[in-house]
């Protein structure tokens, strides 16, 4: 059966809770990048953004950090489809390898324009619970699987 949903589902849940306050740390990692401008920062968010957009979630540090802050916090839990998260792990990703490339080339504002970007997107997810990667995530769809959508 084919499904042309614009959403990412997964058979997984994730705690909209933790993922929040992963948003928060995301933020704060940018906000020192953006005052030291050293290359650490972005290759711990690189790493950790690879756990969390794969099956190795478990072993992020972010997560683990929020889990027990949720827990130490005795936030009540609120499960959602881990589809739009790990779409969201994945911009992440990209977005912290391309800052991680713009650092080692010298590239000094077009890395503080993309850690800005990849901030501001955290930031909407922590305060707000906007995933901003999960908005996009229909266009990006259209754009990947265009000929299903001709006919439509």
């Amino acid at each position: 059966m084919k499904s042309y949903a614009l959403c990412p589902v997964s058979d997984k849940k994730v705690n909209e809770r933790v993922a929040r306050i992963n948003g928060a740390f995301t933020v704060m990692l940018v906000i020192v990048f953006g005052f030291i401008y050293s290359i650490y920062p972005v290759i711990f968010l690189v790493i950790d953004f690879l756990l969390r957009a794969t099956n190795y979630s478990k072993y992020s540090i972010i997560g683990i950090s929020s889990k027990g802050i949720v827990r130490y916090l005795a936030l009540q839990d609120n499960f959602i489809n881990a589809g739009p998260k790990i779409f969201a792990a994945r911009i992440g990703l990209v977005f912290s390898i391309l800052i991680s490339i713009a650092v080692a080339f010298g590239a000094y504002l077009p890395a503080l324009s993309l850690a800005g970007i990849l901030g501001l997107f955290s930031f909407l997810e922590a305060a707000f619970g906007i995933c901003v990667a999960c908005e996009i995530y229909p266009f990006v769809y259209r754009l990947l699987y265009k000929s299903k959508f001709q006919g439509l």
